[in-house]
């Protein structure tokens, strides 16, 4: 009996000495990337739909959002609606992992630097904002392939793509969609897009962190870690970021296929050059094109991706934002005053 309870003391014990040896920052990525992972999947047949829209698949576009599932459940079966996702799951797990982790950390440096700072919609915006852009530069590649994957499409007739037919695709894959990427056009090529990517993340990203923080102050203390309202939190933080920096996206999927159309309705080099091209020969709907989708697609994913980052950090016992202020200023004060005692 003795042997058995030590054993389930040592179980216990590992678990625990699992959870508290590591350090916050290595929980929040763990959560991050759970939390992003496993919010795109949910949502990845409404996002090759919103793609093909937005890259203006005439096909698509005749035939609106009832029409473009009935079309590819046809012609490329249950897995068409999943092209393009191991390149968006491969992207969404590093960056959402980057991108939770680098708000709490951002968010902690700036209560660090400045203690007396209040904990207020500044902080949120700023912390969230540059997390956004922190993320995108390390995994934008991978966002690019995830579209020109997305962008392919199978047993369509009139297609306006190069090289593409009933049993070829232009790439197989991610690794033959960098590869070729890179071998025409360097570095350079990888990061196509990026520019409109950066100027609607970080609006984006920092109103979204902000209006999810904001609303969870008004749910009352007794539901706060009920699913539901994290959800109903989550869906309208998404909702509210994503309709103010849309069109900026719609230019991204643009530039990012440029290179697989033949159309003369090409986007400029630059966003405002982009949007104005855009807007003349395309006209004006075509900068929220997809945008209905979007809602469909966008308020459940960011709703699960918060939802399920806040459990995961629970599971994994990292302390409250609050706490680990508090926590960080004390240690940081704490030698400032050892010295002055010692000098």
């Amino acid at each position: 009996m003795e042997g058995g309870e030590n054993n389930n003391n040592n179980k216990d014990w590992t678990l625990d000495g699992l959870a508290a040896s590591m350090p916050v920052f290595a929980k929040e990525l763990v959560a991050g990337g759970v939390a992003g992972g496993l919010a795109k999947t949910a949502v990845a047949p409404l996002e090759r739909v919103k793609i093909l829209f937005q890259t203006r698949r005439a096909e698509f576009q005749a035939v609106g959002l009832g029409g473009s599932f009935r079309k590819i459940a046809h012609t490329e079966g249950v897995f068409g609606f999943y092209r393009g996702n191991g390149a968006s799951v491969a992207r969404i797990v590093p960056y959402a992992a980057l991108h939770y982790m680098a708000y709490e950390q951002y968010r902690r440096w700036i209560i660090l630097g400045f203690p007396d700072i209040g904990r207020g919609p500044v902080l949120d915006l700023a912390a969230g904002s540059v997390a956004g852009g922190t993320a995108v530069l390390f995994t934008y590649p991978l966002d690019l392939v995830r579209t020109k994957l997305a962008y392919q499409v199978v047993g369509s007739s009139k297609v306006n793509i190069r090289a593409l037919s009933q049993s070829q695709l232009v790439y197989s894959g991610i690794i033959d969609c960098i590869s070729d990427i890179y071998r025409k056009s360097g570095v350079r090529g990888l990061y196509r897009g990026v520019a409109p990517t950066l100027v609607g993340i970080f609006p984006y990203s920092g109103l979204k962190f902000y209006f999810f923080e904001k609303m969870k102050t008004y749910i009352p203390e007794e539901h706060k870690k009920d699913i539901s309202a994290k959800l109903f939190c989550g869906s309208v933080a998404g909702l509210l970021g994503q309709t103010i920096t849309y069109p900026l996206e719609v230019v991204r999927r643009q530039m990012q296929v440029q290179a697989l159309t033949t159309s003369n309705n090409a986007v400029g080099r630059g966003i405002l050059e982009s949007l104005k091209t855009i807007v003349q020969q395309q006209g004006y709907k075509q900068l929220f094109s997809g945008l209905s989708i979007n809602y469909l697609k966008v308020g459940p994913s960011v709703a699960i991706g918060f939802t399920v980052y806040d459990y995961m950090k629970s599971w994994l016992r990292v302390p409250s934002r609050d706490e680990t202020s508090i926590v960080l200023v004390t240690e940081e004060r704490s030698p400032r005053t050892a010295s002055l005692h010692s000098s």
